[in-house]
């Protein structure tokens, strides 16, 4: 194998080893939070389903603080520029901090009116408005992480995410447990914990960045530009994510009129999905970070051979991933709700989740190397025309109204099937050319 070429390998798995630890840990939160309201009974684990839906969606719409952090700290640093590098990173945790309160203010005064939206019955959205409008107070906090996270990757550092998030999951775990068993708390000490555990994680990157900054001599203060850039180069990101949660909440409106039982099992196969997802993203971690140092650096070959290398890399993954899936299907839904009938009904779903994991992999890639690439106005693009597809097929299963684990399986192959081949079609065409391709910081 030519020097180059095990020398890139070394950088992916420098890169992605520790980001496939802290991106688990992300979905581990919701995975303990299942995991532990699981045991309170069936409708309070539909309650979470839907409030999980609505937090996601906020934070995910936000997750742009993150993605384009990551380029534009990586572009300056490939350029040798690391003070600028850094100063653009924190103009993003401040850009994040604001929005983050003025989402939480907003989103703990509409919380009623969200949950609504969904037509659950009154005990599951009872449950669904405890959890949401607690943890509604957690948003600044994790949008504060997301730009923190985005700033180290840029720096090419992906080892220090690893330990916060792992002590953050360690301690949402702990008082998560004893927030709803010890004190009784029931569902609001789930959102409690989490809430408790996420601010802990923002003193922590604080005390971090804060370091860097002494270190190359970068301005902690917020610069009127670099916030306003921040927000501007964020701009389609936030677009193409606003495709990605329409489509995730249509799913789960699917699953909700399908019953409550069906939304359950919905909420425990997505939970997976979001578990591998964040795993085969690791991949894409790595090709953000090396394809923006490649452009800054003006190193094109460099940044082909990222492409090439990253995506044989996810297929291989998406294999293994889909494997454990697969393997472990039958014992999912017991782990999570303790009801075999329940468990059941969630095994197709699972497996079909487990063969499209190959497809997940390679489309998660793509879309880190785009993002990497700053190719963002495209990717907003593509996420309108994916949608194309996927909603006459989600029309057509509500208008069927088939229910039980055929209806959840059949919602799955819309999802993971469908969806996630029209994203491959439009990102593979894309890569197929060199328009994404922009050299310089």
């Amino acid at each position: 194998m030519p020097t180059s070429s095990r020398t890139l390998n070394r950088d992916i798995l420098r890169l992605a080893v520790p980001a496939l630890g802290s991106l688990i840990a992300e979905p581990m939160f919701l995975i303990v939070d299942s995991a532990l309201v699981g045991h309170l009974g069936v409708a309070p684990l539909a309650g979470l389903g839907i409030a999980s839906a609505v937090l996601q969606t906020i934070v995910g719409l936000m997750v742009f603080l993150a993605y384009a952090t990551t380029p534009a700290v990586a572009r300056r640093f490939g350029a040798g520029d690391p003070s600028k590098a850094v100063s653009v990173g924190i103009d993003g945790m401040w850009l994040a901090l604001g929005m983050g309160a003025i989402l939480a203010l907003g989103g703990y005064l509409a919380t009623p009116f969200l949950v609504g939206l969904f037509g659950a019955t009154p005990e599951v959205a009872r449950d669904a408005e405890t959890y949401l409008g607690i943890s509604m107070w957690g948003l600044p906090a994790m949008l504060i992480v997301f730009a923190a996270t985005g700033l180290l990757r840029g720096m090419q550092d992906t080892v220090t995410p690893l330990w916060i998030a792992g002590l953050g999951f360690g301690a949402n775990a702990l008082l998560n447990w004893l927030f709803i068993y010890g004190f009784g708390w029931g569902i609001a000490g789930s959102a409690f914990g989490t809430v408790v555990a996420q601010w802990g994680m923002v003193g922590a990157y604080v005390v971090v960045i804060g370091r860097l900054a002494r270190t190359h001599s970068a301005s902690i203060r917020p610069q009127r530009d670099g916030v306003r850039g921040s927000a501007r180069s964020g701009g389609w990101l936030f677009l193409r994510t606003v495709s990605l949660r329409a489509a995730l909440l249509a799913t789960v409106g699917v699953a909700t009129a399908l019953g409550t039982e069906e939304l359950a099992g919905w909420q425990v196969a997505f939970t997976i999905f979001s578990t591998a997802a964040f795993a085969l993203d690791a991949l894409a971690i790595a090709a953000q970070a090396l394809i923006g140092k490649g452009l800054g650096a003006g190193a094109l070959d460099e940044v082909h051979r990222t492409l090439r290398r990253t995506v044989a890399w996810g297929v291989w993954f998406g294999v293994i991933v889909g494997g454990v899936i697969a393997a472990l299907s039958g014992v999912i839904g017991l782990l999570f709700t303790g009801d075999p009938a329940l468990a059941a009904l969630i095994q197709p779903a699972l497996l079909i989740l487990a063969v499209a994991q190959p497809v997940c992999g390679v489309v998660f890639v793509l879309d880190g190397v785009l993002i990497g690439a700053g190719d963002a106005k495209y990717l907003a693009i593509a996420g309108v025309l994916n949608l194309v597809p996927f909603v006459p097929a989600l029309i057509v299963l509500a208008a069927i109204g088939v229910g039980g684990a055929a209806g959840l399986a059949w919602l799955s192959v819309a999802f993971f099937g469908v969806y996630m081949l029209a994203r491959l079609a439009t990102l593979g065409w894309r890569v197929r050319g060199a328009a994404w391709m922009t050299a310089g910081a």
